[in-house]
């Protein structure tokens, strides 16, 4: 039997895809059950993340913001933005990478596109994110700021960061579903990623020159930079925008051949 060719492994993979896409309420479904059953029987549910996740980021804020010396009017709504984006976009690609891991039984017993199961992850990440963003209207209000009409641009920012996440997670759920090891891999690096983007430093505390350039050449800084800008306030600079739609174009050509040439063994592997 001759192997698939490249065409028909794109075709494959788009037809996944789309399908998926059409039948997003069963994502949508999945992943309330996902949010819901681990926090059942708890009196306030899912807000134990918001909880936790203001705790965290007043710690972070007092902490860093003390060491780096910077005003707390500035500061605080910036470390918010940032560890709320980057939890989602961590969270996000983390459980990818587990994304046909964990529903093993579902692909082995029923029949449907293997794309709703990364959906599913990254609607169940969306729904914790809308828990945690709720956060952030209470530090401006608490440092005396108001939101600016910059705010409108986290929308297209978001649907940026989004499209990204999905083809990185449906690369790595192939890949870990293969070599389950790399999972761990990837949460360790994410640690490394994190502190080597500014989420809980500033761009501004870097040098000139080698430094500076490190940084751009950081696309999770990019990411998390077109959502975070405006809600400070602030224009996404071009470089941002560039690199964030490069990445979505060029990792979704990758990501569908990488898709149709493998999805065939994904049952296998499990």
């Amino acid at each position: 039997m001759t192997p698939p060719s490249s065409t028909n492994s794109f075709s494959e993979a788009l037809a996944d895809v789309a399908a998926a896409v059409d039948s997003h309420h069963l994502a949508t479904t999945f992943s309330w059950q996902d949010v819901a059953q681990r926090y059942r029987r708890s009196r306030i549910g899912a807000f134990w993340l918001t909880i936790n996740m203001g705790v965290l980021i007043s710690v972070l804020g007092l902490i860093f913001g003390t060491l780096f010396r910077a005003p707390t009017r500035d500061f605080l709504p910036y470390i918010c933005a940032s560890i709320i984006f980057w939890g989602f976009i961590s969270s996000s690609i983390s459980e990818g990478c587990t994304a046909f891991i964990s529903a093993e039984g579902i692909i082995l017993q029923v029949r449907m596109p293997l794309f709703i199961h990364v959906l599913r992850t990254l609607y169940r990440n969306a729904i914790i994110l809308g828990h945690n963003i709720v956060i952030y209207p209470f530090v401006l209000f608490a440092v005396g700021r108001v939101p600016t009409w910059h705010l409108l641009m986290a929308a297209p920012g978001f649907f940026l960061v989004v499209l990204n996440l999905l083809w990185i997670m449906l690369v790595l759920g192939v890949v870990c579903a293969r070599y389950r090891d790399m999972t761990q891999v990837m949460q360790n690096l994410l640690q490394v990623v994190m502190y080597a983007t500014p989420i809980v430093w500033m761009p501004q505390t870097l040098p000139e020159g080698a430094s500076q350039l490190l940084l751009k050449l950081n696309p999770f800084y990019h990411l998390v930079t077109i959502v975070r800008a405006p809600l400070l306030g602030e224009f996404p600079s071009a470089t941002n925008w560039v690199v964030c739609v490069a990445l979505a174009i060029v990792g979704w050509v990758i990501a569908m051949f990488f898709f149709g040439r493998y999805r065939h063994r994904i049952p296998y592997w499990l």
